[in-house]
């Protein structure tokens, strides 16, 4: 289904329009607030997942950590959408982790499973974290790779295809964890590389090749402190690019999904009917 198509079948469901998104530049679908920022994630995944499954018989997602993923977990395991995923056919995955073990705060697997892994009936053996707390992270980094030759179909070049890969816009600039200036940004070889973050420590994340092999990329950022890089991401060119704007799956779907504090200060284009349709990532 094209998204401007389930925009109005969900407002011939009776959904309150006023809550729905509203697409102000190609591919820049706006929520009024954060909240449902996060139940049309969770809705948009529910989507995703039914049309994967149905046409091939497996979801393969890659998730992310932040509050506003967060949210999307916790709407994921509530009532409404819980059902709605054939979590049997479901594989999980991450964008990146920090090199922390998995009961620290700061773990972005350690999250998705308080608030949605532990709520909803997906087998053990289809969740596939980083093991980014290992002391040989480079080797821990070769065995995801591993991992995803396993469990992911290669597209023409040989990459893993993700059909959604959940994303974010760091202060900076950042995604996943691909970092303006990073040595190792514009790798090639490898599918998840360890770089150092600002901190100075070494996180595991999936390489630029990989996020681009995707069917679908979607970026959810929310807040007005993100206003100012969203609008360079979406509306600059700085030289050399920013991380994010790196982020073009070649054959699939770039989506933003924001909320109107962080789209404040992008500037409005109409967006033609071909233009809203042309990207679904189907």
């Amino acid at each position: 289904m094209k998204l401007t198509s389930y925009w109005s079948a969900m407002g011939d469901t009776g959904t309150n329009l006023s809550l729905l998104p509203e697409e102000i530049q190609p591919g820049v679908m706006v929520c009024p607030e954060a909240e449902s920022v996060a139940r049309v994630a969770a809705r948009l995944f529910v989507e995703w997942a039914w049309q994967s499954i149905a046409g091939k018989g497996k979801f393969r997602v890659a998730l992310s950590g932040g509050s506003t993923p967060r949210a999307m977990y916790k709407q994921l395991a509530g009532e409404t959408y819980r059902t709605q995923v054939d979590w049997g056919k479901v594989h999980v995955f991450w964008g990146d982790e920090r090199c922390v073990p998995p009961e620290d705060p700061e773990s972005n697997y350690g999250m998705a499973r308080r608030e949605l892994l532990l709520r909803v009936p997906i087998p053990p053996l289809h969740v596939h974290r980083m093991e980014a707390e290992r002391g040989d992270l480079g080797r821990a980094a070769q065995e995801y790779e591993e991992v995803l030759r396993e469990h992911l179909d290669l597209d023409a070049r040989g990459l893993p295809r993700f059909d959604l890969i959940l994303l974010g816009v760091g202060a900076d600039g950042h995604t996943a964890s691909l970092f303006p200036g990073a040595e190792k940004l514009h790798e090639t070889s490898r599918w998840a590389s360890t770089p150092v973050g600002p901190t100075g420590k070494r996180r595991m994340t999936l390489t630029l090749p990989v996020l681009n092999a995707a069917r679908r990329a979607l970026f959810l950022v929310v807040g007005s402190e993100k206003a100012g890089i969203l609008r360079v991401v979406l509306e600059e060119n700085p030289e050399p690019p920013l991380p994010a704007q790196l982020v073009a799956p070649a054959e699939g779907g770039r989506w933003f999904l924001v909320d109107g504090a962080a789209a404040a200060l992008l500037s409005r284009r109409p967006v033609a009917m071909h233009e809203g349709t042309q990207q679904s990532g189907e």
